[in-house]
């Protein structure tokens, strides 16, 4: 497990999934129809469990400078530090970004509020990442609040 810190917050267009996680590939399928091709686009999973224990599930893209989608749900990814793991070739092991997170979350400094993000790297690769909780960010001198 390794340490990532975003240095400013990213916001991001989204497709809310109608199902999890049934519905992810349809979700992401959707939102790059929307937008603009930019190769230089990052795009992430987001997701939570509701009230209920139900997970949503938002595919989302960065926003680039200068472009306006409006219409599009929007969704910020916060700064500051985050745990990850990283996984290569994910598509060749499906259960490999579950099995991250349940790692991840397992972790006594999560952020109890925050929510699980997947960040794609590229067609293969992706980085699992969970937000920190404000006591790491105090003890660590890390703390923007």
């Amino acid at each position: 497990m390794e340490h990532y810190t975003f240095q400013k917050d990213v916001a991001t267009y989204c497709v809310t999934a109608d199902y999890f996680p049934e519905g992810i590939a349809e979700a992401h399928r959707q939102l790059q129809a929307l937008l603009p091709k930019n190769d230089r686009r990052d795009f992430f999973g987001i997701s939570w469990p509701d009230k209920n224990g139900i997970i949503i599930y938002k595919a989302a893209a960065e926003i680039m400078e200068g472009e306006s989608m409006p219409g599009l749900e929007t969704f910020v990814i916060k700064n500051g530090p985050y745990n990850t793991l990283y996984i290569n070739e994910y598509q060749k092991h499906p259960d490999s970004i579950s099995h991250a997170f349940e790692l991840l979350l397992k972790e006594h400094e999560v952020d109890p509020h925050g929510y699980c993000l997947e960040w794609y790297i590229n067609e293969r690769d992706v980085k699992c990442l969970v937000p920190l909780g404000k006591e790491y960010r105090e003890f660590t001198g890390l703390n923007k609040e």
